[in-house]
């Protein structure tokens, strides 16, 4: 699963949830994403390599918590 924008690193990732920027998760073609729960995701998109992993909460569609 990937994040939208499609963040470089995930400390950029970090700091847009702490400032309260809408991002949401996406799945290409892999199944659904839970409107509420938690999602590993990967960062940057395809066709960049993947530099970053981890796993966020996501609230009412929206990433809350970046967990790991």
């Amino acid at each position: 699963m990937y994040v939208d924008p499609n963040f470089s690193s995930k400390a950029a990732l970090k700091r847009a949830v702490a400032a309260g920027e809408t991002v949401t998760v996406f799945a290409p073609g892999l199944g659904t994403v839970p409107e509420n729960g938690t999602a590993v995701i990967e960062g940057p998109h395809y066709p960049k390599p993947h530099t970053w992993y981890g796993k966020v909460q996501i609230t009412d569609g929206r990433v809350t918590k970046v967990l790991a």
